[in-house]
């Protein structure tokens, strides 16, 4: 097992998504607000290595966010 601690994996945590014109894209200075085509109730989507693999939701605790793996995806082969 000690050869899995210098494995990586890329986590990635999506919030949400959109679709957008590219010309709206470069139209775009700071503080603009992209509308996602999610809700604050929706699950978030966990990625290892782009790769689904659960759900979650976000924590707030101390001022820290985390995130709750609240469903497992699996795939079987």
């Amino acid at each position: 097992m000690k050869t899995l601690d210098n494995i990586e994996v890329d986590i990635t945590v999506e919030l949400g998504a959109a679709r957008i014109p590219i010309h709206h894209l470069l139209r775009m200075g700071r503080g603009a607000v992209i509308e996602l085509e999610s809700t604050e109730n929706d699950p978030l989507h966990i990625y290892a290595n782009s790769t689904l693999i659960a759900h979650g939701e976000v924590l707030v605790e101390d001022g820290r966010l985390s995130i709750q793996v609240t469903k497992k995806i699996i795939r079987r082969r």
